[in-house]
């Protein structure tokens, strides 16, 4: 990123849809003379060899087989003689040749069970497909986005200032390579910024400076988004610094596999059983054709309010179909039973999302959301971070600590699913259900801009932010980082050397700042295999930088992070232990970064949280 880069660029790279979004940079101006984003349409192959700009980029990628298409079907104006699509011809080609098609990148991004290097991409393809990892997939989609830009402004996207944005559940690891796929993608330092907060960036930018008559001090926003596949909850408190307002997000959500995508399959469900008992029976492939379909009539529906029911087809199988394709249709009525009782059902506040159960074995895959009940996992959310307000006091952690939740007084909605005003009706409605069952004041809802791009317009409003002044949302890191420490014990026949936790990073540390954890000393592996063990926790606030949480409580209060295989270098040491201090660094992208410090000596090494460990 240049240091007079002409742009403020945001790119948003959804788990559905793609969004890019820029203004101009330039320095000295007031914080509410921000110029208005605009978005970009980005070129895309629709039609095996139709090529037109559109508001959104598809997150789907489809690998076309050797003599499937006519050869140029899939040329761009930057690229010819591919052999893969990116965009709405890979979604919608990809519905009928599922085998062929990568989705939901991102989400495997972020899973912590699989190498997320390895060609594991599209998931269950047949073996004569070429696989590609899930960091290569979303290189793709950022590739297609930095040419786009280039044919369209004339300028390298990698000298703009760049805004890339991710959930706010992202852990290190997810962050780290998610910075990696950027880097392939030729954008060199983008800087990372949650989603939540990008969507509440993209509602300050819009109100021109009137977002100040719209909270006050004590404040507490809660962001609801609701993507094609992932829901990102966030809690952001308002308070007051030298007069003048100030915003801290002060929760993050796990990373829930739940959206937009879930209602497709629930619909496609009913459309299914209705076909059974018409004597048609659908296949895999042709299950996931009809999800795709009726993705496209809930579109319509929520968009057109006077429409009854959106017909759906898909391919058929055999000779006996008319026409080869099996017909049907998505009613207003059963949409609207499906969507709100299904995903938005009333519940009280103490409910809880119930727990994956099922059999000893099951198949390898993404970790989705065992209830589908958003309101449940909402629910959850307001209720484990109610210590998220203790340090910054007032009315609303009053009312969190004597009710047993938080209690936002205002609702930002964002994402395409909310693009329905039933469903956000529905869900402030119990929201404020719960509150005044406790006694308090109703929350209010925000008005949201462009639910579909308000992510990318956010995060270009945040490149601007960071090279002409204004307000930024404070928060840093989302979740608290610890280091596994084998305590010091004699050995004892059948008890493993327990495990102390040290605390290498708080919640809240910011972005390009570094801590040491003081002057204890550790004994540190060089030369050899070496597994590193690290824990993460969203909730607990109180720790600071070196405090030690005891291995029995180690279990039942961290989440524990895969392990780490190292084999660092010795220069001539191996199998020593080498006496270290550690320090810890996070990044101005946001990811985190642990260094041993020899304590007597040269040696340096670094512990990154995306499985590789080399010396600097």
């Amino acid at each position: 990123m240049s240091d007079d880069a002409r742009h403020g660029v945001g790119i948003d790279l959804g788990t559905t849809n793609c969004a890019l979004a820029h203004l101009p940079t330039g320095g000295g101006g007031k914080p509410d003379e921000q110029p208005t984003p605009t978005s970009l349409d980005i070129h895309q192959v629709i039609q095996a060899g139709e090529v037109t700009p559109a508001p959104l980029l598809p997150s789907f990628l489809y690998l076309a087989g050797e003599h499937e298409l006519p050869p140029g079907s899939l040329d761009l104006p930057w690229a010819s003689g591919r052999n893969y699509a990116v965009g709405r011809f890979a979604r919608e080609h990809g519905a009928k040749v599922p085998g062929r098609l990568v989705s939901s990148a991102k989400s495997w991004l972020c899973h912590a069970g699989v190498d997320r290097r390895d060609p594991i991409l599209p998931y269950k393809a047949p073996d004569e497909v070429d696989r590609l990892s899930p960091v290569q997939a979303s290189a793709r989609y950022l590739e297609h986005l930095v040419a786009a830009w280039g044919g369209s402004q004339g300028t390298p996207l990698g000298e703009q200032r760049t805004v890339l944005t991710g959930p706010a559940s992202f852990d290190a690891a997810a962050r780290d390579l998610t910075v990696e796929a950027a880097a392939a993608a030729g954008l060199s330092s983008p800087v990372l910024l949650e989603e939540p907060q990008a969507a509440l960036y993209a509602w300050i930018g819009a109100s021109r400076g009137a977002w100040r008559k719209q909270v006050s001090v004590g404040d507490v926003i809660l962001v609801v988004d609701v993507g094609g596949g992932t829901t990102d909850l966030s809690l952001i408190a308002v308070s007051q610094e030298e007069g003048d307002l100030a915003l801290t997000r002060v929760a993050v959500g796990e990373h829930i596999l739940l959206g937009g995508d879930n209602m497709d399959l629930a619909l496609a469900h009913q459309v299914s059983v209705r076909l059974i008992r018409d004597g048609t029976r659908l296949d895999g492939w042709q299950f996931l054709e009809l999800g795709h379909a009726c993705r496209a009539a809930k579109e319509q529906l929520l968009l057109s309010p006077d429409l009854a029911e959106v017909p759906v087809a898909i391919a058929g199988r055999g000779s006996k179909l008319i026409g080869g394709t099996i017909r049907s249709s998505v009613a207003r009525a059963e949409a609207e039973k499906v969507l709100v009782q299904g995903f938005f059902p009333e519940v009280d506040v103490e409910t809880r999302p119930a727990a994956a159960r099922g059999l000893g074995l099951s198949e390898w895959g993404l970790q989705y959301a065992a209830d589908a009940a958003i309101t449940k996992h909402l629910a959850a959310f307001l209720s484990r971070h109610v210590g998220a307000l203790s340090e910054i006091g007032g009315p609303a952690a009053e009312a969190a600590a004597r009710s047993g939740f938080v209690q936002p007084t205002a609702v930002l909605f964002n994402g395409g699913v909310f693009r329905s005003t039933l469903l956000r009706q529905r869900l402030l409605g119990i929201v404020n259900g719960w509150i005044a069952a406790s006694g308090g004041e109703p929350a209010r809802e925000l008005e949201a801009t462009d639910l579909d791009r308000a992510v990318a317009l956010g995060a270009a409003s945040y490149a601007w932010v960071r090279g002409s002044g204004g307000l930024r949302i404070r928060g840093g890191l989302g979740h608290a980082y610890y280091v596994g420490i084998e305590t010091a014990m004699p050995a004892v026949p059948g008890m493993a050397t327990p495990v102390d936790g040290v605390c290498v990073a708080p919640i809240g540390m910011e972005e390009g700042t570094d801590a040491e954890l003081g002057q204890r000393e550790f004994g540190l592996v060089v030369g050899q295999p070496t597994e590193f063990r690290f824990f993460s926790s969203p909730v607990r606030r109180e720790d600071r930088v070196g405090q030690v949480v005891e291995s029995w409580d180690l279990e039942a209060e961290l989440v524990e992070l895969p392990p780490l295989m190292a084999v660092l270098d010795a220069e001539g040491r191996e199998g020593s232990l080498v006496p270290v201090r550690l320090r810890t660094a996070v990044t101005e992208v946001g990811t985190l970064q642990l260094w041993c410090e020899e304590r007597d000596g040269p040696g340096r090494w670094k512990l990154e949280f995306d499985v590789r460990m080399r010396e600097s």
